[in-house]
């Protein structure tokens, strides 16, 4: 494995009068509704990577900080697969 890039942002979700909202405080603009909190989450990230595209084909920084990820890394992340109220 290559060295690469990885980078983590917080997501915030709350719930809205048809689902669920998903935002990303440190990227303006970046927010997303779905049925679900899965949904929302990961329609969140869809526009995550769609403004940092944005944003790389314009020259501009990202503004996030980024972690070289080497082969000896493990990195775990954490997803909610489902909520009890």
């Amino acid at each position: 494995m290559r060295d690469s890039k990885i980078t983590f942002l917080s997501l915030v979700v709350e719930p809205n009068n048809d689902g669920y909202l998903a935002h990303c405080p440190s990227i303006q603009g970046a927010f997303a509704e779905g049925d679900t909190i899965e949904e929302a989450l990961f329609n969140c990230v869809d526009v995550i990577k769609m403004i940092l595209a944005y944003r790389a084909e314009r020259g501009e920084s990202p503004r996030i900080d980024e972690v070289t990820l080497t082969s000896e890394m493990q990195v775990t992340v954490s997803i909610p697969v489902g909520v009890n109220a």
